[in-house]
């Protein structure tokens, strides 16, 4: 019984981890904070897909791939939803969803950060994103936030580039609630 189970380690041992995939399970949200005027404002996307594959015990197997259809943008203020499709903000007649893929994960101190490319209204810029990952029973929860300059990918142009009345900063914030792939 001992050389059987000792075989049945090295196996185990020598195979290599995969990460987890998952499906994003109801409750997921995608939602950005900005300033308009000094004042905050909130604002969330409707429509969102992500593959995500994750074990926190080995990163360097990890990978998101994050889909957004820019229309499905809400703020909540009738004015700002109507101008955020058009050719201004994020022009989704030419440029329809926003798309970010990491390239790799690290370990910072107790946190993780997963850096990416987003490519946002025909811009590819590096984007890194802080990881909060919760294992649960048939799943996990994964909370991921990201500090943007809006107009590193062309956010807000002409009268609306001016930072005095919309701020240039932008906080992406993520709750996603997964399912594991069976």
């Amino acid at each position: 019984m001992k050389p059987v189970a000792c075989l049945l380690s090295l196996l185990f041992l020598s195979s290599p981890l995969l990460a987890a995939d998952y499906t994003m399970g109801k409750g997921s949200t995608l939602g950005f904070t900005g300033t308009f005027q000094g004042e905050a404002f909130k604002g969330r996307f409707g429509d969102f897909q992500a593959k995500i594959s994750y074990d926190p015990a080995d990163l360097s197997s990890a990978s998101f791939d994050v889909t957004v259809h820019l229309a499905s943008a809400n703020t909540g203020d009738t004015d700002r939803d109507e101008s955020l499709p058009g050719s201004d903000f994020f022009n989704i007649t030419k440029f329809p969803t926003a798309h970010f893929v990491t390239t790799r994960f690290r370990q910072e101190g107790g946190k993780v950060i997963a850096e990416g490319t987003l490519d946002l209204k025909g811009v590819s810029k590096p984007v890194n994103l802080e990881v909060t990952f919760a294992p649960r029973e048939g799943g996990a929860t994964l909370d991921v936030s990201a500090r943007l300059n809006r107009l590193d990918f062309g956010i807000g142009s002409g009268d609306f580039a001016d930072t005095s009345t919309i701020g240039a900063e932008v906080t992406v914030n993520a709750h996603l609630e997964l399912e594991s792939k069976t």
